[in-house]
């Protein structure tokens, strides 16, 4: 005879928001999205529902046992999350604050009729298929590298002849620019695209002509349906090609034009309308020969918004999580900065935890977390060398 089955969890009354945590630390999503978990629960506090959290990391603050109303200590998967679900009807779940792991679940909610709270998964969807946002973003008349996508080695090599070599593979839905590179001709493409078809089968490969000895930067935003805030535009000192989590990047922008500034928050503006992101959204850029072209578009809380957010000190995470609840708006805020002068994102590597890795930098991720340090201005030494081993790095 079978024994019973207890179930010490004991669902209340109240209307409840699920939050979706990342899961366990690794390269490519690590501590920065607990900061937004963390801010989100309390958010949601306030707005008068229970906090529900679901995550399986003991490192993180998300799981103490004073943040969230109540804890599930359990993996972020679907399973899981679907006995979860069903025991405790809630309001709605927020995938917008853990990253890609809780932004991958967006499918399976939408699915089962769950609300998403936030951003709708359609939309998600288009922004990380990187056909359908290319696709979106030539009707929008917005720049970005010319593209195709390929199913089969045969495949890539046309297209890699269409869109001009050098160019960067990559699949769809993946962590930290997982399998990510950049090829120069055939002979490379062929074994980058056998490689991605044997570790992501059925996974749609994209292939973009690669903006070589380019500048890159990224804004992060805040968009609540009619009003759009940038929360911060950060230049990357690294040249493209380079992934933004290996970069280090200065906010706010130091050698980029009003034009160029005004062009990219343009863009990034037509974007969150056209994709009609409730909450928040980190837009990607390259510049060459002072034209803009946007990379990617990622319709959740970024590696860099708990940076923006102390860099600052605006409770940026709070305000967003309040955005995608409702009836909040922008125009509820106000948005004083508090830094003065510079603020450098600087990566943070664990090589000397893995002495046989390759360490040389490229488009996919190998950092495992990150620092911030400010400097006053840009004459302070840390800076200046940073930015001359860019410029040497450039004239090679």
């Amino acid at each position: 005879m079978p024994l019973p089955i207890f179930n010490e969890s004991v669902s209340s009354d109240k209307q409840k928001i699920i939050v979706l945590g990342s899961g366990p630390n690794r390269i490519g999503q690590g501590i920065e999205f607990d900061y937004c978990c963390v801010h989100g629960l309390l958010a949601i506090k306030e707005c008068g529902y229970e906090a529900i959290m679901i995550n399986c990391n003991p490192e993180t603050v998300s799981t103490d046992f004073d943040i969230a109303d109540k804890l599930y200590f359990e993996p972020v998967f679907w399973e899981h999350i679907w006995d979860i679900i069903e025991h405790e009807k809630p309001f709605g779940v927020i995938v917008q604050l853990g990253g890609q792991t809780a932004l991958k679940l967006a499918k399976r909610l939408q699915e089962k009729g769950i609300r998403i709270i936030g951003t709708s998964f359609d939309s998600m969807d288009i922004a990380e298929d990187r056909g359908r946002f290319s696709d979106m973003l030539k009707a929008l008349e917005i720049p970005y590298p010319n593209y195709g996508t390929a199913l089969s080695t045969d495949d890539a090599i046309e297209v890699a002849k269409s869109v001009g070599y050098p160019v960067l593979i990559r699949p769809s839905y993946v962590l930290g620019g997982q399998r990510m590179r950049i090829v120069l001709n055939d002979e490379e493409l062929e074994k980058g695209v056998l490689s991605l078809l044997k570790h992501l089968p059925g996974n749609k490969i994209l292939i973009d002509h690669f903006l070589d000895r380019c500048q890159e930067a990224e804004i992060d935003a805040i968009f609540d349906g009619d009003d759009f805030h940038v929360m911060g535009v950060m230049e990357h000192i690294e040249p493209a090609g380079i992934h933004s989590g290996d970069s280090n990047a200065v906010l706010p922008q130091f050698n980029l034009t009003p034009l160029i500034v005004t062009t990219m928050e343009h863009y990034a503006e037509k974007i969150s309308r056209e994709l009609n992101i409730k909450g928040l959204i980190n837009i990607q850029f390259a510049i060459k020969n002072n034209e803009v072209f946007v990379i990617e578009a990622n319709p959740r809380a970024s590696r860099t918004t708990p940076f923006i957010a102390k860099a600052y000190g605006i409770p940026y995470l709070n305000i967003a999580t309040k955005i995608m609840i409702g009836p909040a708006m922008l125009k509820d805020f106000t948005f004083e900065k508090k830094m003065k002068g510079f603020a450098i994102k600087e990566p943070v590597f664990s090589f000397n935890k893995f002495p046989g890795v390759n360490k040389e930098l490229g488009p996919e991720m190998k950092s495992t977390g990150e620092a911030i340090r400010f400097i006053k201005d840009l004459r302070d030494p840390y800076f200046r060398q940073l930015y001359k081993e860019r410029s040497m790095h450039l004239s090679k």
